[in-house]
């Protein structure tokens, strides 16, 4: 259990014994010096993390399949060989039977060479691991087969991470999604540029813009040619209010909303709520998630509209006693205030509108549907009734899909998608956000509401005082859309 975890926090505890010696001046060792190492982990809630993964992941890998045994060379879509083949290349060079071969002095055309010659192996499936007998070469594209998912859970208040669950497999997979990997984020960026709206412009979630097509010409923002994206489904009409443009995802809207800030400021923002901005360009596309984030930066980031625009540093290792239970360490939250709590606050009702009447909806389903549900919505219906914050995310060709969702004591992200953005669902059907990654958090959360002991909070999040910005959009509920029918994309 928690084997990603684990293995961060091997990393985490060898810098503290790096910069904290012994008296001495000698470095401890952790295998050896009898050091008690007390984690944030709530055992419970990685169990149901991980359970909530992989039942999940294993109903919508049928999906997968069922669309891969289409394709010419599966599990690629839309590339050269030329393009697979450097992919295939690429991964050997990454492998550990490559780092072996090449250790001992093995050429590297008899390493190449090795890789196209049968060989005895235990492969990972969903039934259980296989003995087989096949050429490495062909166990890269099985592996690149798989949908990959990740999930992390924290205390918004202390930083403390509850669960995390780097990928659907440690012993196969042994790569870490939540704080390693970087994906496209898609429309779960968008919340940044609301907020920064809301932080910088004072703008409500009951304010209106047009849902019409937008453009930012080129030359502003240094941008070369004019940029006027797209809703999903192409779907426009009349004034909208920035809490049902959020809900729906609406692309036109939150450009026009980054015009109005500027995507600096947003820059600026995002940097604040602890996400490496370093590769990230100062341009309006931005605003639609096309940036790379880990999970671990986004469920610290969300985290700051949970706690009043306060951020809290992540951490891991609640406290370090030596073999005689002398304290070596204790962890003091390391926090920093970000946007105000009025705007925070703010971000949160304007999210609450995802999950109510949007895309993050499927959660309040009470009944059953049909077969689509039945047989790839884990834990479907979830039927919450109580307040939760989200947003869905869904990045171009279906590559990567995301959910963020938060009640006031939790804050949980979800990723799902393939090892090679090449390798992705052909339609939205399968291929959004909603699909592919909220069932994983709202099976997740079942189970910790299920459990009583863990006292995940069912109320509304707290309102601070002297809250000026209207909040209350009752009109727009007679005007929601159905969730099922919302797509979205970036």
């Amino acid at each position: 259990m928690g084997t990603h975890f684990r293995e961060y926090i091997r990393a985490d505890l060898q810098k503290w014994i790096n910069e904290n010696p012994k008296p001495d001046g000698t470095k401890y060792n952790i295998y050896r010096d009898g050091l008690k190492i007390y984690t944030t982990i709530d055992s419970k809630m990685q169990a149901y993390g991980e359970i909530a993964v992989k039942e999940h992941i294993k109903n919508l890998q049928k999906a997968f399949d069922a669309e891969n045994q289409k394709l010419k060379s599966p599990p690629f879509r839309d590339l050269t060989q030329a393009e697979i083949d450097g992919i295939l290349n690429s991964a050997m060079k990454r492998s550990e039977r490559w780092r072996i071969m090449k250790e001992a002095g093995i050429p590297e055309d008899e390493i190449k060479a090795s890789f196209y010659k049968e060989t005895e192996m235990r492969i990972f499936s969903w039934k259980g691991d296989i003995d087989t007998v096949m050429r490495p070469i062909d166990s890269i594209k099985y592996y690149k087969s798989f949908l990959q998912s990740a999930l992390m859970a924290m205390d918004p208040e202390t930083g403390e991470i509850k669960a995390w669950v780097g990928n659907i497999n440690y012993k196969h997979f042994k790569y870490d999604m939540v704080k390693t990997g970087k994906r496209q984020v898609g429309s779960t960026f968008k919340p940044f540029v609301y907020a920064t709206a809301i932080d910088q412009l004072h703008m409500s979630p009951c304010d209106t813009l047009p849902n019409t097509p937008y453009t930012i010409e080129a030359g502003k923002y240094g941008l070369i040619k004019s940029w006027t994206p797209e809703n999903a489904g192409k779907k426009y009409g009349g004034m909208v209010t920035l809490k049902k443009a959020l809900a729906e995802s609406h692309n036109v809207i939150t450009a026009n909303l980054i015009d109005k800030t500027g995507p600096q400021t947003v820059i600026d923002l995002v940097k604040k709520l602890g996400i490496d901005t370093k590769d990230m360009p100062a341009q309006p596309a931005i605003a639609l998630g096309t940036t790379d984030v880990t999970i671990f930066e986004m469920v610290a980031a969300y985290a700051v509209f949970a706690n009043q625009g306060i951020y809290v540093e992540p951490v891991v290792i609640s406290r370090i006693e030596d073999k005689n239970g002398t304290v070596l360490y204790e962890n003091v939250p390391v926090t920093r205030d970000i946007i105000s709590a009025e705007s925070a606050y703010v971000t949160v009702k304007l999210l609450e509108g995802v999950t109510d009447g949007g895309s993050g909806g499927r959660l309040r389903r009470t009944w059953e549907g049909d077969s689509f549900y039945k047989n790839y919505m884990t834990g479907y219906p979830y039927g919450f009734t109580n307040p939760i914050a989200g947003k869905t995310g869904t990045t171009q060709n279906q590559s990567d899909g995301w959910f963020m969702g938060m009640v006031p004591n939790l804050v949980a992200g979800v990723w799902v998608g393939a090892e090679d953005r090449s390798a992705h669902f052909n339609t939205l059907t399968y291929g959004q956000g909603a699909t592919m990654a909220l069932p994983i958090w709202g099976y997740f959360m079942k189970m910790c509401y299920a459990d009583k002991e863990l006292n995940v909070s069912t109320s509304e999040f707290k309102k601070p005082e002297n809250v000026s910005i209207e909040t209350d959009c009752s009109k727009w509920k007679q005007d929601q859309q159905d969730p099922d029918e919302i797509e979205e994309f970036f």
